[in-house]
């Protein structure tokens, strides 16, 4: 899996973001290991597959749409009174759009790639880690501990305690950790890198307005 491309889309990304919000000179790195972990977490909310006391174990793979409640049409009445239905506009008749469950995946995948960046450790290419995974939940603990284990050897590396190298070594084994939960949960590369374009768009608009 060729990860150039994305690096650098992350980094006109980060470069944006840094200056809209006049973060020049900031040290970022333990607030994105902060939100990688927030972002993994409702990564696991959205499949769901561990909350063993609920009904409800599948994943979500849907947002349906709350102007037409799922259905995908709407109804009103005309000028004269009578009754009419029409796609819903706001999603485009489907009644539902987008897969939630990839978005929060592409979601972790930015902060990933942002914290190669901020640790000047660009991964060209990477396989998805040849681990034996029991299960789903288990490879999400798994990227838990990826992300504390980083964490806890970038600090060691900053002190001189360890070199760069083993905190390369920590980062391919987050990456290629996290690209293996992601053959779990179906998604193939095709699909993470489109969904990767398409929130990319989104993070540059939400900062447009505002966010």
């Amino acid at each position: 899996m060729n990860l150039n491309n994305l690096f650098e889309i992350q980094d006109k990304l980060d470069k944006h973001i840094v200056k809209e919000k006049s973060l020049e000179g900031q040290d970022l790195l333990d607030k994105k290991i902060l939100a990688l972990q927030v972002e993994l977490g409702e990564l696991a909310n959205e499949w769901r597959g561990f909350k063993f006391w609920s009904k409800d174990q599948e994943p979500n793979l849907k947002c349906f749409c709350k102007a037409c409640d799922g259905f995908g049409t709407r109804e009103g009445l005309d000028i004269d009174w009578q009754p009419y239905q029409e796609p819903c506009e706001y999603c485009g008749g489907k009644g539902a759009y987008g897969n939630p469950l990839l978005e929060e995946y592409v979601d972790c995948l930015h902060f990933i790639l942002s914290i190669g960046l901020e640790t000047e450790l660009k991964i060209a290419e990477i396989k998805p880690a040849p681990r034996y995974y029991r299960d789903t939940t288990f490879a999400f603990n798994q990227v838990f501990n990826d992300v504390a284990a980083f964490g806890s050897i970038e600090y060691a590396e900053r002190n001189n305690l360890l070199g760069m190298d083993d905190l390369k070594q920590a980062y391919e084994e987050l990456l290629g950790g996290f690209l293996r939960l992601g053959q779990l949960l179906g998604f193939s590369w095709e699909q993470i890198e489109v969904a990767y374009m398409q929130k990319n768009e989104i993070n540059y608009a939400r900062q447009e307005n505002g966010y």
